[in-house]
């Protein structure tokens, strides 16, 4: 019989927390990806991976919470947790090679005091898609580097940002939330927008403000990229937080 699974999200903000229910085997993690992933398209402060009621039928299925951990370490940059795994899983867990950058918590409550002392400093904004809208991140990005004492991010970062808002006001045309978020040793910069088209790296134009395209973003980022988040996607970057 085929085993199935479902997926418990609890958004205890600011921590994630996923409780799943069922078998977990090489037919039902893909949907365990995919439910992670979209957790992490929300940039909670940790993800919590709770396995209390979870059977493992196949061992190599907890893969899928490697590959979660280390798409989380690039971005949003948080920490992945497990808690609470049967007798057996938590052997193949400590056993595996590729399983051993993911934290093991004894039960919820601990991985949840574990996450929750990762918490970072974070501004948060919705702009609409309006112009204006590029000069708004850039003044975002200099009260955050004030606040957070990063003299030297404020330029490349509202540059980058400054690039991010002006893609979603040229191409998607629906409103956005904003988020800064410091993470050391990077500054973390993201953008959540309604359009599912993903962001591509094009010929700027010189013409529009903001209009030098993703090829800066990918210029002076230390990294970037796209997901998909809800009905839309979101576009981050990271830059170095000196």
């Amino acid at each position: 019989m085929p085993s199935r699974i479902t997926c418990e999200v609890r958004d205890w903000s600011p921590v994630t927390v996923v409780r799943l229910h069922g078998g977990l085997d090489l037919g039902t993690m893909r949907a365990v990806h995919t439910v992670l992933d979209r957790c992490l398209s929300t940039q909670p402060d940790a993800l919590v991976i709770d396995l209390a009621d979870v059977t493992v039928r196949d061992e190599l299925a907890l893969s899928v919470f490697a590959a979660t951990a280390r798409r989380a370490a690039d971005w949003p940059g948080v920490p992945v947790v497990l808690c609470s795994p049967p007798p057996a899983a938590a052997t193949w867990l400590a056993e595996s090679t590729a399983c051993r950058v993911v934290p093991v918590r004894r039960d919820c409550a601990e991985a949840t005091r574990v996450a929750n002392a990762a918490a970072a400093p974070r501004l948060r904004a919705r702009f609409e898609p309006v112009a204006g809208a590029c000069r708004r991140a850039r003044e975002m990005v200099g009260e955050a580097c004030a606040r957070w004492n990063l003299p030297e991010a404020a330029g490349p970062a509202s540059l980058v940002l400054s690039e991010l808002v002006g893609n979603v006001v040229r191409h998607a045309g629906t409103p956005m939330q904003v988020t800064l978020t410091l993470r050391r040793p990077y500054l973390h910069l993201a953008v959540v927008d309604g359009n599912p088209a993903g962001a591509r790296a094009v010929r700027p134009d010189p013409r529009a403000e903001g209009g030098r395209g993703l090829m800066l973003v990918r210029e002076l980022a230390q990294r970037w990229g796209s997901m998909p988040a809800g009905e839309g996607k979101v576009v981050w970057a990271t830059l170095p937080a000196n």
